[in-house]
């Protein structure tokens, strides 16, 4: 009883975050609540704009506008609690709340890696096969190309989560991080984590190194149908439409891996916890940018909105 009672004693745990720089506590806060504004602005504003304007009804805006989507709940699911807890003497998280927030955490953060498989399909099929383009991307099919991605989420978090609430915890509390990142708890656990660990790299494999793969020989045949367009323009137009997409994917596979290879160990140093920042919090911040300041069909229909707007109110006067 007495190893029964050790086993089942951790109920909270304390999230280190960025307590450890006490002296820009204040600078992190209006920081990181900037982001957060920015991101959450930005991302409404263009699912605002893709639903008011019909020009944008096509496929490529439908994914994009789930897209925006996703960004803004990932990262409501973790921000708020950061931003919360920098005026916290202590911060902790209990359990429950724990894996709430990892649910939400990874079935976004999977959704997102789907949906941007699903994006990569849609250039291709755009660009390689532009004849056919508009019978593959049915709207039945980009309907089921977008539901796909949010299943797909759910499967991974519920497994999981499923596989995190076989942990039991009885010695460190300490999560050396900002959000309740798996690699932490495993780390923390006090007996075999060896289900986890497995279900962890699997899911991994299927939801992560698989869409990258997919996503890499779709750009392979995309870059061989654009060379051989004869005209530099063609080419250029041609680079251009999926040009957005492949920036957004750099910047959140490249950052996304690049931390967590370096967190598998289950120690957080400061400058992963800053470098985690990247995929949690700036690249949702950056994907409107991306898809906005080099896509003139966004900008004519920013112009649009705003000429209707303008005429609206001189109408009223």
């Amino acid at each position: 009883m007495k190893g029964r009672r050790n086993i089942t004693e951790i109920t909270e745990f304390v999230l280190l975050g960025f307590s450890d720089f006490p002296r820009i506590t204040a600078l992190l806060f209006i920081i990181f609540l900037l982001i957060y504004i920015i991101t959450l602005t930005g991302n409404l504003c263009l699912i605002v704009l893709i639903r008011m304007d019909s020009h944008l009804h096509t496929p490529m805006y439908f994914f994009l506008s789930n897209l925006s989507f996703i960004d803004l709940c990932y990262v409501t699911s973790t921000v708020p609690k950061l931003l919360f807890n920098f005026f916290q003497e202590k911060q902790t998280i209990t359990f429950v709340v724990c894996v709430v927030q990892y649910f939400f955490f990874s079935l976004l953060v999977t959704s997102e890696s789907c949906l941007m498989t699903a994006m990569a399909y849609d250039r291709y099929a755009a660009i390689c096969k532009p004849l056919l383009y508009s019978s593959i991307m049915s709207p039945t099919l980009c309907v089921q190309m977008v539901m796909g991605p949010y299943m797909g989420g759910f499967t991974c978090s519920i497994s999981l989560n499923f596989a995190l609430l076989q942990l039991h915890f009885c010695g460190p509390n300490v999560i050396r991080h900002f959000f309740s990142d798996i690699t932490q708890l495993i780390h923390l656990s006090c007996m075999d984590s060896f289900f986890t660990e497995v279900m962890l790299a699997i899911l991994t494999i299927v939801f992560g190194i698989i869409n990258a793969l997919v996503i890499m020989i779709a750009y392979v045949y995309i870059i061989l149908s654009i060379m051989k367009i004869t005209s530099t323009k063609g080419r250029f137009k041609a680079f251009n439409t999926c040009a957005s997409h492949l920036t957004a994917v750099s910047l959140f596979y490249i950052s996304g891996v690049f931390v967590y290879l370096r967190s598998s160990s289950g120690v957080s140093s400061s400058f992963e916890r800053f470098a985690s920042m990247s995929y949690i919090v700036v690249t949702p911040m950056l994907n409107p940018l991306v898809y906005s300041l080099r896509n003139k069909e966004i900008k004519d229909a920013i112009k649009r909105l705003m000429k209707n707007t303008g005429t609206c109110q001189s109408l009223r006067f």
